[in-house]
């Protein structure tokens, strides 16, 4: 504890002014399809790619980070916008150098607080320009009106799914939503649990034809995870599936998928931290 209080201090005390911190929030259509378990690992292979990562666990109520990461947080969002603590209080150090924030529970959605606690949410998330390469919100399945909020002011979007027809349904459906709402947000798209690489690639083309033919959306595959025992075993070990098994073909995939997204980013150039904030803060203050 002593030593995870130590690095806080300093990643506070050391401000990079290099860093232009990315907001990324990662949703899924619908619930059970490995989203959480792919922000925690996706996480962990931008950290040993040498990025400063914190993840933070929206999914308010079924939140269960700490747990994948195999950690104990002894604070949580709900804490830093119920209990007024810093959003420094409430950041966790995890394996392979990723920070994170536990989501707790009782708190059914942040976005219909009062005024002010949406404000103190705002600032503490401010805080964190320039200490972290990427700030990334787990949000809970389906996202709600609200939260959706969220979403719409990230400067990326992962949507996660499998190739179970429903699950690409629902994949659509929010991707239609999302388009109808901002049609440049840029989406990117990771098909986990596939049995066969073929059909995670068909899953990925189809959704890819249908909404650049009735949405007009470019959705660009970021990548295709197989189904791997790995994945379940880790779970029940309490470690991330890409420490635990690095050998494993879904830490290749995952990894894979980092690999190509740092490649695309990076030859685009970056929207400011502020653009997020100011999005934020223009949501929050509209009437519901």
């Amino acid at each position: 504890m002593n030593d995870q209080a130590e690095s806080l201090r300093k990643l506070m005390n050391s401000r990079a002014e290099r860093r232009e911190t990315h907001i990324i929030s990662v949703v899924s259509g619908k619930g059970g399809v490995g989203k959480t378990n792919v922000s925690v690992n996706f996480s962990i292979a931008l950290a040993q790619k040498g990025k400063k990562v914190v993840l933070f666990d929206m999914d308010i109520g079924m939140a269960n980070v700490d747990i994948l990461l195999g950690t104990h947080a002894a604070f949580n969002v709900r804490d830093m916008i119920e209990r007024e603590l810093s959003v420094w209080d409430i950041i966790n150090e995890g394996p392979s150098g990723v920070y994170f924030a536990a989501g707790g529970s009782g708190l059914s959605d942040i976005f219909s607080l009062t005024e002010g606690k949406k404000k103190r949410f705002l600032h503490q998330i401010e805080m964190l320009n320039g200490h972290f390469d990427y700030i990334i919100f787990d949000l809970g399945a389906g996202v709600s009106k609200n939260s959706m909020q969220l979403v719409l002011a990230s400067h990326e979007v992962f949507l996660v799914t499998t190739p179970e027809p429903t699950s690409i349904t629902d994949a659509y459906s929010m991707i239609k939503h999302i388009t109808a709402c901002d049609q440049n947000l840029p989406l990117f798209l990771i098909v986990n649990r596939a049995f066969y690489l073929s059909e995670g690639k068909k899953a990925g083309e189809n959704l890819q034809k249908v909404s650049k033919r009735f949405l007009h959306k470019e959705l660009n595959v970021l990548g295709l995870l197989p189904d791997d025992d790995a994945v379940r075993k880790a779970v029940y070990k309490q470690i991330p599936y890409s420490l635990a098994f690095p050998r494993a073909k879904v830490t290749g995939a995952i990894r894979n998928a980092c690999n190509k997204y740092l490649d695309e980013s990076e030859r685009e150039p970056r929207k400011p931290f502020y653009s997020f904030i100011s999005k934020l803060k223009g949501f929050m203050s509209s009437p519901s």
